[in-house]
């Protein structure tokens, strides 16, 4: 594949995966679990999160290649690791490509969202099948649409807001202290976070990747995660912790406590065009990934076929059908936790993969080791259905990892 990305390419594909929807919807559930812990649940998010993305860009460097965490387990822990790391990812992806489809439809067709979800994934399609280099433009002209808004939001609400807003009256911690619901918290939060991982995925098309890896994710996830910090705590104020575990579109109400409504209408469009732009972005990774596992005969073949364009078409069409299919069927608040599940099983692999660099990184016995706790503590604590659903799928995963291993010893036999 051709190397085309620039730093300022990877870092608007970042922080177009990583500022979708998430910031628009995760805070509901996410309260509903924390109630008014949420900040903590969201430091607690941040900090498996940054070690996520310290491990991922380390083993990045040392392998520039297609197909992410995917490809780090393979090299570092075996055959099994790097599939299981390449399946999480996968459907845990594809779960969120559902979301964010889902939640472009929830803001700009209300009463008919399957029919704006199906015609959002074709449209996102058809766009990565023109070129990733297009793809990374769009995505950065929405990330910076997106910023624009929601600076503007809360720089209008501190000097111009209404004053007494709906939310706490200054008591914001009103219920006791949960352990088990600010790290269930955390890791629906997770959700909003993920997406740093699209620039490794993404390694073997970008330019100079030992230098723009580690850059462009540090760049994106302290981006991130400042705007987060801002939304989290104004939502909290204006709402109180209650109300924001009621409502599924925390942002836009919170902004209809303090401004007008055309400042709310500019946040409905931005959560449309954030969401559009995690989908643009997942797209992307999804089928990278599943690139890098149809080359190594996990996956059919054909996914592995690149077009003169240098676009794994077959595995775009691919990820978009399923996608399609998804969103008939799906609802968005539980495909958030089953995506968590998947992400953080992915990032489990990825920490324990950068563990093994030992001399090769000097943060390879600490970071790692922090991360990998993390990401089993969070997927743990996540809602039960979640969790099973997570558990069934990677045991689907598993059985067909043993066909396709016996499948490849007869091949080569």
């Amino acid at each position: 594949m051709t190397r085309r990305l620039s730093l300022h390419d990877a870092v608007g594909i970042g922080l177009g995966s990583m500022i979708g929807a998430g910031v628009f919807v995760v805070w509901a559930p996410a309260a509903q679990a924390a109630g008014s812990w949420l900040l903590l649940s969201l430091a607690v998010a941040a900090v498996v999160a940054v070690c996520n993305a310290w491990s991922s860009a380390a083993l990045a460097v040392r392998y520039p290649s297609a197909g992410g965490t995917y490809v780090y387990g393979r090299e570092r822990l075996g055959s099994f690791a790097g599939y299981l790391a390449g399946w999480s990812f996968v459907v845990g992806k594809i779960a969120s490509c559902a979301a964010m489809a889902m939640a472009i439809a929830a803001y700009v067709a209300p009463g008919r969202e399957r029919v704006a979800a199906v015609v959002a994934v074709v449209v996102v399609t058809a766009l990565n099948l023109t070129g990733v280099q297009r793809s990374a433009r769009v995505s950065r002209v929405i990330s910076s649409v997106v910023i624009a808004v929601l600076a503007g939001v809360m720089v209008a609400g501190l000097v111009g807001g209404e004053t007494g807003a709906q939310g706490a009256s200054g008591e914001l911690f009103t219920d006791a202290f949960s352990a088990y619901g600010v790290l269930q918290g955390a890791g629906l939060i997770f959700f909003a976070f993920a997406g740093y991982a699209r620039i490794a995925t993404l390694a073997e098309e970008v330019e100079a990747p030992e230098r723009t890896i580690p850059l462009a994710v540090a760049i994106t996830v302290t981006a991130v995660l400042t705007l987060y910090a801002f939304v989290a705590v104004l939502t909290l104020v204006v709402l109180g912790p209650e109300q924001l575990a009621q409502l599924p579109d925390p942002v836009a109400a919170a902004t209809d406590a303090v401004l007008s409504a055309p400042w709310v209408w500019a946040v409905r469009t931005a959560a449309a065009l954030a969401a559009f732009g995690a989908l643009l972005n997942l797209v992307l990774g999804v089928s990278r990934t599943s690139l890098a596992m149809a080359r190594d005969g996990h996956l059919p073949a054909p996914v592995a076929r690149v077009s003169a364009r240098g676009v794994p078409h077959h595995a775009e069409l691919a990820v978009g059908a399923i996608v399609l299919l998804l969103v008939l069927v799906v609802d968005l608040r539980g495909a958030i936790g089953f995506s968590s599940f998947g992400v953080l099983t992915y990032y489990a692999v990825a920490n324990a993969s950068a563990w093994t660099l030992g001399g090769d990184w000097r943060w390879a016995r600490t970071v790692p080791v922090l991360g990998l706790l993390g990401c089993l503590v969070l997927a743990s604590t996540l809602p039960w259905p979640s969790v099973l659903g997570g558990v069934v799928v990677l045991g689907i995963g598993i059985l067909l990892y043993a066909v396709t291993r016996d499948r490849r010893a007869r091949a080569r036999t």
